[in-house]
């Protein structure tokens, strides 16, 4: 503790829940409420509303309070409305990068939309990579993949890299 400036302990309270941002898309809205989600937590709507202002943002709360739809959310958005548009986000681990691709699978499912999220990994079987560059609106990738096999070879992933609107960095502490 000799390190430590300040020490507070803050009880808990109630959660708090917003409206969805006026600007959101009635389909997400649907999807949402189709999972069972009626509203949003007031950090996950001033999330949403500011991202969808085009400002940059960090999201830090508590594990499971919600984060993953803070960057979801507006980026479904654009990709609803700019089939052009691609995403890219950057997971730690591969085993994180499966969880949230099932998540985010299963809320584009409910949108009823043909938006095509990949992953692209290690694991990526060989034959598959072209078409993964040419089909993803959203990638999924890591790191060291990044940086391995994507960069190296940005000229492939010029449809990626022309088009790029959004870059999600999940688990920004690990980095």
């Amino acid at each position: 503790m000799a390190n430590v400036a300040a020490w507070e302990k803050i009880p808990p309270r109630p959660a708090r829940y917003a409206d969805f941002p006026k600007r959101l898309d009635s389909r997400l809205i649907e999807a949402l409420n189709r999972r069972g989600i009626s509203s949003l937590y007031t950090h996950q709507a001033d999330s949403v509303e500011a991202a969808l202002r085009g400002e940059n943002l960090v999201v830090v709360t508590g594990t499971a309070s919600g984060k993953t739809l803070c960057y979801n959310l507006p980026i479904l958005q654009t990709l609803l409305h700019d089939p052009s548009a691609r995403a890219l986000y950057l997971f730690p681990t591969k085993a994180l990068a499966q969880d949230q691709a099932a998540e985010l699978s299963a809320l584009i499912s409910n949108l009823q939309s043909p938006i095509s999220v990949r992953i692209y990994d290690g694991d990526t079987p060989q034959n598959q990579r072209p078409s993964i560059r040419r089909e993803a609106q959203l990638l999924i990738t890591n790191p060291d993949m990044l940086h391995a096999g994507i960069l190296p070879h940005h000229t492939k992933w010029s449809e990626l890299f022309a088009n790029l609107r959004w870059v999600v960095l999940d688990e920004l502490h690990t980095y």
